[in-house]
């Protein structure tokens, strides 16, 4: 681990599971764990803290190749699931976070019958921050949170709530508020080049995720040279560089 970049403990660990998130996108690997990797499991409280912060961008590699991932990372982030629920009064973001995670883990491992799994990690019928009800127990089914916040946000703090979520943005993982970015996507461009001016990296490469996810960004925008050059002055930062990956990607396939 970069010690230069770990002013804690957790922020140490993000720094290493964002690193080989990277790796595996680079190298397409699907054995690889990024978790142990990382050197972390299902009992390390500071790598389960971590899962939580990363969200379900630790199984990207999976979604974004279509491959089955490792049993120790699905073990890792369903504990973070489990460890880390929404707080009643939890922002709308974080029930958003906590409700693709469930869901990511359901499309990837659902639990055997009769047994706990993502489908009961929070409880049947749990209430999270934005008062909707996420958890159906057996079913594994989940309904949305709320997403009606987004629709009238100002540009600017649509630009900054999408790329907290940035982690939904990918394919085949249709959501409220995977629509509300399709429907707004020149306030996107327009919070993207914001971003870059005031040299938020990490937002400016969530944005570009997103852009890059949805399609439909001016062509004057140059979304590619733009996330170069996002990648070039923020690329310290792992988890900037696993969204500018994850755009390239999505940008290739929407390509073909």
């Amino acid at each position: 681990m970069d010690q230069t970049h770990a002013s804690s403990p957790l922020a140490g660990a993000v720094h290493d599971l964002a690193t080989e998130v990277v790796l595996a996108l680079r190298s397409g690997d699907h054995l690889a764990t990024v978790c142990g990797a990382a050197g972390i499991d299902e009992e390390n409280r500071t790598g389960i803290a971590a899962a939580r912060v990363i969200g379900a961008d630790l199984l990207l590699p999976s979604v974004l190749y279509g491959r089955h991932p490792h049993p120790g990372d699905v073990a890792v982030l369903d504990r973070a699931v489990r460890e880390f629920p929404p707080k009643p009064d939890a922002p709308a973001a974080t029930a958003w976070s906590h409700w693709h995670m469930i869901s990511t883990l359901q499309r990837f491992a659902p639990p055997p019958q009769g047994a706990t799994g993502p489908g009961t990690a929070v409880g049947t019928g749990t209430t999270v921050g934005t008062g909707t009800t996420v958890g159906t127990g057996t079913t594994g089914t989940y309904a949305e949170p709320d997403a009606a916040w987004l629709e009238n946000a100002p540009w600017q703090s649509f630009t900054h709530q999408l790329s907290v979520l940035a982690p939904l943005a990918v394919p085949a993982a249709p959501s409220a508020v995977q629509r509300a970015a399709a429907d707004r996507a020149v306030d996107l461009a327009r919070g993207f080049v914001r971003a870059v001016r005031r040299r938020d990296w990490l937002q400016a490469a969530g944005a570009g995720r997103w852009l890059a996810a949805i399609g439909g960004e001016p062509a004057t925008l140059g979304l590619e040279r733009g996330l170069d050059f996002v990648e070039l002055m923020g690329g310290h930062d792992p988890r900037v560089t696993l969204h500018v990956r994850a755009a390239r990607l999505m940008a290739e396939a929407r390509a073909r």
